[in-house]
């Protein structure tokens, strides 16, 4: 199944860092999406986009991982040529991970 099926996602962004949150619909799934959504999985799911380092936090009475991106928005809203400069299309992305 896609991550979109038992979780949403949020983003917000500070300079060239992305955090990207990722949310169970229904708190008894939160055990799976903390056992598959990885360090490791989101490096490999964002390989090419995030060029820094990615910390994962753990918010389990939200149900919720919290990702924090270095160097992934192209040097910053105000200085990168990217379309989505904030990094909302990041959030929507990992939604398509399949756990």
């Amino acid at each position: 199944m896609q991550l979109r099926e038992i979780a949403h996602s949020r983003a917000g962004d500070k300079g060239d860092c992305s955090i990207i949150s990722v949310i169970a619909y229904d708190l008894k799934d939160f055990p799976l999406i903390e056992k598959a959504v990885t360090v490791e999985r989101v490096r490999n799911h964002y390989r090419g986009i995030v060029h820094g380092e990615i910390e994962r936090f753990v918010v389990p009475h939200l149900g919720a991982l919290n990702f924090v991106l270095q160097n992934a928005l192209g040097g910053g809203v105000t200085r990168s040529l990217a379309l989505d400069a904030h990094g909302k299309c990041l959030s929507s992305a990992i939604l398509s991970l399949v756990i």
